[in-house]
């Protein structure tokens, strides 16, 4: 009985070693099944086409990739500071709308568009956008921004048609002035009346063609490329200089006033030639007998150069428009004085390209006060050791004392 029992045990246990055998070789035989119908496989097309996205990054042009449900599966950096996306979607309707066609009939599409610049409308963008396919399930979506290129254009296109104007105004005076000298020729005073008219609109025609000279020489002159240490006292004496001898027929008083020692880098002759300006505007709309005055202050790395008359002022609603081309607060005036309307444009160019700007202040009745602020040059030793003693230079009618 007892070896029977013990018989029985060993086949029991021999019967569950061999299913156990059977079990671990059937779990072998399935997991190489699995891993060779896994390796047989095809891989998983990539969304984006490899080297793609690099590329995106690179491209001047703000560039959207879009899937079949128009979400946006990768953008620019361009793309996303120009607004262009929010979250996964396109903002403007229009281009989504294109996308949608390119992706119906696979044709490249080019289109120029105005878009919003934000999400609550207002300013608008103009844009340059192509969009092509790209692979079987992608959309390409390039936008160039051309609001600035729009806006130059804009500009030459003004400008050009505001010079037509303003040169077809003395020319059109001067032929008709002739005439009437031709018919006049047999009166004296009729004569030098008109002859003295038309001395006046040549010299008006030849400020404006000085003007746009002027104006032109500057926008293609970089005054960085070639600067220089300018002493800002240098710069007030020569623009005073220039207005001398017509505020002196005025009777309108000259003063200037500049710590010494106050430099900055740039270009000595269009300095003085956007200061001179300033200090033309103020003598030219400031009544007889009145005071000019120009002073020159540090305010921290700047120097801050005011140009204060006793003038008619300026309206509020002019402030704004004064330094564009050509705009004139009072054409009837100009007229008389012989502005062109270039003369505060060229200030703030000159400002601009010298690292600075120009503000204005003005009452109608109590005068206008313009300020031109450039950047500071640091001062040599000497200089600094003059200012800490208290040196001024002070100009009054062409005088300079220290």
């Amino acid at each position: 009985m007892y070896y029977l029992a013990a018989d029985f045990h060993l086949a029991a246990v021999s019967a569950a070693a061999l299913v156990a055998l059977a079990t671990g070789a059937a779990g072998g035989l399935a997991f190489r099944w699995s891993e060779r119908e896994r390796r047989a496989e095809p891989a998983p097309e990539p969304l984006v086409p490899p080297g793609a996205a690099a590329v995106l990054q690179v491209l001047r042009s703000s560039a959207v990739l879009l899937d079949t449900s128009d979400a946006v599966v990768k953008a620019s950096p361009a793309a996303h500071a120009l607004g262009l996306v929010r979250g996964q979607r396109l903002v403007s309707d229009e281009l989504v709308s294109m996308a949608r066609q390119v992706r119906r009939d696979g044709e490249i599409r080019q289109v120029e568009l105005e878009i919003p610049r934000g999400p609550l409308g207002g300013d608008t963008l103009a844009v340059s956008v192509r969009v092509a396919p790209l692979g079987a399930h992608l959309v390409l979506v390039l936008v160039e921004d051309r609001t600035e290129a729009h806006r130059i254009d804009a500009i030459r296109r003004d400008f050009v048609a505001n010079v037509s104007h303003e040169l077809k105004t003395p020319v059109g005076a001067l032929a008709l002035l002739s005439e009437a000298v031709l018919s006049a020729s047999d009166d004296p005073a009729a004569v030098r009346r008109f002859a003295e008219r038309m001395q006046r609109e040549a010299h008006r025609l030849a400020n404006l063609v000085q003007d746009l000279i002027d104006l032109s020489r500057l926008e293609s002159d970089d005054p960085l490329a070639k600067a220089e240490r300018v002493d800002l006292g240098e710069v007030v004496e020569e623009a005073l200089g220039r207005a001398r001898e017509v505020a002196a027929a005025r009777q309108i008083e000259l003063v200037g006033t500049t710590p010494g020692g106050l430099h900055v880098l740039g270009d000595l002759d269009q300095l003085v030639t956007g200061l001179g300006n300033l200090v033309g505007n103020a003598v030219n709309y400031s009544p007889d007998r009145t005071k000019v005055v120009v002073a020159v202050r540090r305010e921290g790395d700047l120097a801050e150069i005011s140009v204060t008359d006793q003038g008619i002022g300026i309206p509020e609603q002019d402030l704004k428009r004064i330094f564009e081309r050509f705009y004139r607060v009072d054409p009837a005036r100009s007229r008389v004085t012989g502005g062109t309307g270039l003369g505060l444009s060229i200030v703030k160019h000159i400002a601009a390209t010298h690292g600075g700007d120009v503000a204005v202040w003005s009452v109608e009745g109590a005068g206008s006060t313009f300020t031109l602020r450039l950047p500071l040059l640091g001062d040599p030793p000497a200089a600094r050791d003059n200012r800490a003693d208290g040196g001024v230079l002070e100009l009054n009618s062409g005088s300079r004392t220290t």
